[in-house]
């Protein structure tokens, strides 16, 4: 199974009054684990950054200046993308953005569903945690994942952090190494360990008449104070 969990940075809140994207950052997983192939590209918006965008992420427009247009990256980013489920934070304001920067090339894109299955933490984690704070920097203090470098928001730290956030939610922290450090090939690690069938048999240890007493009278004590009868003597099979 192959996932790309994904974030954006843009230029303001609102495809529709005129905003672009500015930065993607893709991360992989295969089968829940990390592949370090991932994708990061920063977009000359050709376009202003409101204030309070730039407070939240700090790309300034020089930055941007002499990085490629959305045009430019497209067919790359959709290549990358492709057949892949999309693991989103608050997915329809990235998707919303993707969508209309698609649209507005003109060269027949379809929409990201269109190419990818897509997945909200968002909504994943209201369904979790009701009631609760479920923005990124709360998830990362609820499944310990440390954040200690997100002083600004960024596309590629962002979903890096998105990507062990989703699967602590989702399972656990097994899969956070890189898959090819999981296996090497023939490693001592690696090789099954087969048991001395010439090895000397276990000491069975049984347990004295007190201990068996003791421990009948347990049982009883407790089907009393259950008025179940749980066990029965080997007597009663």
């Amino acid at each position: 199974m192959r996932q790309i969990v994904l974030d954006t940075e843009t230029t303001g809140l609102e495809p529709s009054q005129g905003h672009r994207i500015i930065e993607i950052g893709c991360v992989e997983l295969i089968n829940r684990r990390l592949t370090g192939n991932n994708l990061h590209i920063y977009i000359n918006p050709q376009r202003k950054i409101d204030a309070g965008a730039l407070e939240v992420h700090g790309i300034s427009s020089d930055f941007l200046a002499d990085k490629p247009l959305f045009s430019d990256i497209a067919d790359t980013f959709i290549d990358f993308v492709k057949g892949a489920e999309l693991v989103i934070h608050n997915a329809p304001f990235d998707v919303g953005f993707l969508d209309a920067e698609l649209s507005d090339l003109n060269r027949g894109y379809k929409s990201m569903e269109g190419y990818c299955n897509v997945l909200d933490t968002l909504a994943m984690a209201r369904k979790k945690h009701p009631g609760q704070k479920n923005n990124l920097d709360a998830l990362c203090k609820r499944y310990f994942v440390d954040n200690t470098q997100r002083e600004l928001h960024g596309a590629l730290l962002d979903a890096e952090i998105l990507a062990d956030v989703y699967l602590m939610m989702t399972g656990g922290q097994s899969s956070f190494t890189l898959a090819h450090d999981n296996f090497t090939e023939g490693t001592a690690a690696n090789k099954i360990k087969k048991l001395d069938k010439n090895r000397k048999p276990l000491k069975v240890i049984l347990a004295t008449k007190e201990e068996q007493a003791a421990h009948q009278s347990r049982l009883e004590s407790i089907q009393e104070i259950s008025n179940t009868k749980l066990w029965q003597s080997q007597n009663e099979n």
